[in-house]
């Protein structure tokens, strides 16, 4: 063995006292993990960026990183399902944090304010025919012209909506919120012509020098089932019912409403018919109560409202003042399946909301395109087989909600811009989940969930005043605050306070932390303490 001397080079600053980076095997560091309400949130929203900003009292800011990527957070927050709170860690301490309730009151405190979007950049000389003014359409029109592109919305009908305004009740959507939101997007200066029907895409575009297309045309095509009827019995649709609320003759349905079909709009029909003035509104569906396509909550108001549901049945005849009615029995695979039992129901009305269809026929003798079960089909980019031809919400197949069209919007808008500008977009990559597993909820208080203000039966029942209301100052910020901001840092001072080594340098408000190796030892006890799983141990490196 050499008894030759040896040296060791040290940093300034350290001693062989405290160096201690020698003994890991294992080292912490900082991370961004993705928060579950995020990786829910089908329009892509960054919900914990903009609770951060909501929680500290800066509304507008929140609301700006809201709108980045969604136009329309006073309707979001209304008639969104929030699969971000399905999401939310929080529902495994208490109950889940109110996301949608802060965004509905960022919404509407952006419409009372009068907060405006920030002005479009620089034209860039690209024409973009965006068809179809509901959720989809709006979201990529406001995007593509955020990106400064020229864009010219057609709508088929007088209004600008789509399916929010005219598939949606106003007890549930008013519609001051829905066009204050429109006109928001408008101002942006995207061109909106209504009572206009692209009869033929490639057509519109030629004609009118277009560079590219978004088609975001809704599902207002009524789907149909035989039922065989009298000559005088009162058979309508859904949407038909519902499309004609927006004008001044509203639906004679008659005392006795029955509607057949297990959906959201079913529900919607029924509370309708019951706010018209019907003394009976009953839902007839094949099926029972935990196979019911609509949503729980909103069968629930239902039934407070007086809404009966008729389960396990379906329609065999329809006939003036009556139906008749067999009585279905599930089998050993919980199929229904015909008793050859039957009985009569009086009814003035029978609305039918079996599904909606699209209307492709603009699309006739395009080239390229791939239809299937009546949606087109789209590649990852959004883009139909037709260059140039992109397409989303009800159009494509997807669940069929406003969420989910706003998020189409959004995607197809990026990669349009991309394509007109001769690059691919491709989206930054997902940081790994936050999950329950990685926090410490110790360090939080329980905190339930704030319960939203719910308008008195009497009037829920008689007229089409808005049934849920929203929060107001006090309540929204202590919603937002309930946040647990899963897998990014809050600066909570933890690491810095429970590390043993002094390892833990502080960058200032604002810049986080970072570890100095020469002195921490791996014990992994700022991984342990910090509430919201923003740190990790890696292998040390060999």
């Amino acid at each position: 063995m050499s008894n030759k001397p040896f040296a060791i080079t040290l940093k300034p600053g350290t001693s062989l006292a405290n160096l201690t980076g020698t003994w890991r095997t294992a080292r912490p560091v900082y991370l961004d993990r993705l928060p579950p309400c995020n990786n829910a949130c089908p329009a892509g929203e960054n919900i914990q960026g903009w609770l951060f900003h909501a929680e500290s009292g800066d509304y507008e800011q929140a609301w700006r990183v809201l709108v980045a990527d969604n136009p329309l957070p006073a309707v979001m927050g209304r008639v969104c399902y929030h699969p971000c709170e399905g999401a939310c860690n929080r529902g495994q301490l208490d109950s889940s944090v109110g996301i949608n309730s802060v965004e509905r009151f960022l919404g509407d405190e952006a419409i009372r304010q009068g907060w405006k979007f920030a002005a479009a950049p620089a034209a860039s000389g690209k024409k973009v025919l965006v068809v179809g003014a509901g959720p989809s359409g709006l979201s990529a029109a406001y995007q593509l012209a955020r990106a400064g592109h020229s864009v010219e919305i057609h709508e088929a009908g007088p209004l600008a909506g789509g399916m929010m305004r005219f598939g949606i009740p106003k007890y549930r959507l008013p519609r001051e919120a829905l066009d204050a939101e429109v006109a928001r997007i408008l101002d942006l200066g995207v061109t909106l012509k209504l009572n206009i029907r692209v009869e033929n895409i490639e057509h519109s575009m030629q004609q009118n020098g277009f560079d590219a297309a978004f088609l975001a045309v809704g599902a207002h095509i009524a789907k149909r089932t035989y039922i065989p009827a009298g000559d005088a019995a009162h058979i309508v649709d859904a949407v038909s019912v519902l499309r004609s609320m927006e004008g001044e003759d509203k639906p004679m349905l008659g005392r006795r409403v029955v509607v057949y079909g297990g959906g959201n709009t079913a529900i919607d029909v029924a509370r309708t018919a019951k706010r018209l003035g019907a003394t009976e509104a009953i839902i007839v569906y094949r099926r029972t109560r935990e196979k019911m396509p609509a949503h729980d909550f909103e069968v629930e108001e239902a039934l407070q409202e007086g809404v009966m549901i008729k389960w396990l049945s379906t329609i065999k005849q329809a006939d003036q003042g009556s139906l008749t009615v067999e009585k279905m029995v599930l089998d050993e695979n919980g199929v229904p399946q015909p008793t050859g039992e039957f009985e009569t129901m009086e009814a003035d009305s029978l609305v039918l909301a079996l599904g909606q269809d699209v209307d492709l026929s603009l699309l006739d003798n395009v080239s390229g395109l791939e239809i299937v079960n009546g949606t087109v089909q789209v590649s990852g980019n959004m883009m139909t087989g037709h260059p140039g031809i992109f397409a989303g919400g009800d159009m494509v197949p997807s669940e069929r909600t406003v969420t989910v069209a706003v998020g189409h919007g959004k995607k197809a808008a990026h990669h349009i811009d991309a394509y007109l500008r001769g690059t691919t977009y491709e989206p930054a990559p997902k940081h790994e989940l936050a999950d329950y597993a990685r926090l410490n909820p110790w360090y939080y208080s329980d905190a339930d969930k704030t319960v939203r203000p719910i308008l008195d039966m009497i009037r829920r029942q008689t007229s089409f005043d808005e049934v849920q209301g929203g929060l107001d100052e006090n309540t929204a910020l202590f919603e937002a605050r309930r946040c647990l901001s899963c897998g990014n840092c809050f600066e909570c001072d933890n690491c810095y306070g429970v590390c043993p080594d002094n390892a833990v340098i502080k960058l200032g408000p604002g810049k986080g932390f970072e570890f100095n190796y020469d002195y921490c030892k791996g014990c992994g006890l700022c991984v342990t303490e910090c509430p919201c799983g923003a740190i990790k141990m890696v292998p040390e490196e060999t």
